[in-house]
Formats: structure tokens, sequence, C-alpha cells
């Protein structure tokens, strides 16, 4: 059931004009619609994939929680709801449960970052109900499915637009020609090796592009931590724990769309007890 009060503000956003509130929207449901993809799809095609019952039902009403929510943002534009992507396809269970892991950090970031650009208290309410959820979702995901850390740190990082796309388009094949055009954009992918570096140690970084001077900015809660990046290598900063997003930036104190050169990249690190 949609809450009504919130139901009519953004229906009233929604059929008005294309405000932010309305690219907002438009951006949203891309994620939810790639999450909701990644569970039905998923099982669907790899029944109980070696995972206790019990974990095949969370799936299952995660997957129907996700569902709701592109409904709910559909219900808000109309006939300018975006329609779904194609993505690419999940093979194996292994790399299922990893990709879900980043996904439903992806969604609890991109909320958060998007609170920034929200002026309509209903729409705030209603996003922030949606967050609370995908935080949840991104929980139970990483401790109990991947058998991780409950939560990343005190503090979750905020995402923008740009980094949010940047990481969803790596799931995305074709976008369709009928939606309407996001006023976002992707930066290059940006990895690293080896993948199972941690705190301190040294990485190769990859990506498309050349720029003097760069540097690779971890965003770790709200904070920002920047390393000089020399031939191609960084060296990870100490002490960091839980999910960590990194741009390649020519800014070596705080980076910026306009800086960001790559990325951003996400890390996994252990969380100490």
């Amino acid at each position: 059931m949609i809450y009504p009060p919130l139901a009519t503000a953004f229906l009233a956003v929604g059929s008005a004009f294309r405000s932010p509130h309305v690219e907002i929207l438009n951006y949203a449901p891309i994620l939810e619609y790639l999450e909701d993809n990644f569970y039905s799809g998923a099982l669907a095609k790899f029944g109980a994939a070696g995972l206790p019952s019990w974990v095949r039902a969370r799936f299952e009403q995660i997957a129907a929680h996700e569902a709701t929510h592109v409904a709910f943002l559909a219900g808000a534009l109309g006939s300018s709801t975006t329609a779904a992507c194609q993505y690419i396809p999940i093979h194996r269970p292994q790399v299922l449960r990893r990709s879900l892991h980043v996904l439903e950090g992806v969604g609890v970031s991109a909320y958060l970052g998007d609170a920034a650009s929200i002026t309509n208290k209903d729409y705030l309410t209603a996003a922030g109900s949606i967050l609370t959820t995908e935080a949840r979702h991104a929980s139970w995901v990483s401790f109990t499915v991947n058998e991780g850390s409950p939560w990343p740190g005190a503090l979750d990082v905020p995402l923008d637009f740009n980094q949010v796309y940047s990481l969803a388009s790596t799931f995305i094949t074709s976008y369709p020609s009928t939606n309407l055009a996001l006023l976002v954009k992707a930066f290059p992918a940006l990895t690293f090796s080896p993948m199972t570096a941690m705190s301190g140690d040294e990485i190769t970084v990859s990506y498309k592009g050349t720029a003097d001077n760069v540097f690779m900015d971890f965003y770790t809660g709200l904070s920002q931590m920047s390393a000089h990046i020399s031939n191609g290598k960084v060296i990870i900063p100490n002490d960091l724990e839980g999910t960590v997003y990194a741009v390649v930036s020519t800014n070596s104190t705080a980076a910026t769309d306009n800086t960001t050169k790559a990325g951003p990249a996400v890390f996994v690190f252990p969380v100490s007890f």
C-alpha cells in the first residue's frame, strides 16, 4: 500500500513538469530495476543455488521489496516512467552473491547521496523509507549470505548521481531509446589488482584515459582520503574498513565530478571487532 499523501505528492511532481525531482525519480528506478533483475532472475535460474531454503526465502522477500520500489516510483512518473534496461547475465551463484553485496551497498549510498538534492519533504520521506529498507538488505546480504560484517562502519558513504550511474552502468548492456535522456554520465571504469588487497597494500590501477599528477581518492564514511598514483600504482591508506569507494582524480584533497577521471571502484575491507 502506498501512503496516500506521499503518493499524491509524487504524482504532482511527476505530472507537472520535468523538475529536478523528476530527474531523481527517473534515475532511482535504474538501480531498483537492476536489483529486481538480479534477485528475480537469479531465483528463476539457480534454484536453491546451494543455499539453505530460508536464505532463498529471504531472497524472494527482497525481490518482492525491489519490485514494490519499482512500482512505487513508476506510480509517481506515470507515462514518463523509465523502462528497465538490459543487463549482463549472471552465470554463477557465487558471482551473484558478491554482486548483490555491492549492489545493495550502492543502493544505500545512492539514496543517501540523493538526499542533498531533495527539497520536497514528502519525497524526502519516501526516499528515506526506501533507503532504510535498502540498508537492511545490504546488512543481511553482507552478514548472512557472505559472512561479512553487517555494517560497513559508523557512517555510510553518500555517492552522487554520476558516481552511482557509473557503478550501475557496468551491469547494463543497453538502455531503452524510448526512455527520457538522463542528465548523468558514466565515468571510465576503474579496476585494481590484486582484488584481495587490504588496507596498506600497494595495488595496480587501470582505466581508460591519461592524466598527469593524479590521485586515488578513497571515500570512507563522510570523509575522503587521498594517495598519489605513481606509474599506475598506489598504496591504499591504512586503517580503512568496510565498504570504501575510490576514484581517480586530479584533486588531492576532495574529488569532484569535474576532477574525476575514472571510477568509482568498490573495496570491501574487513571490519575489526
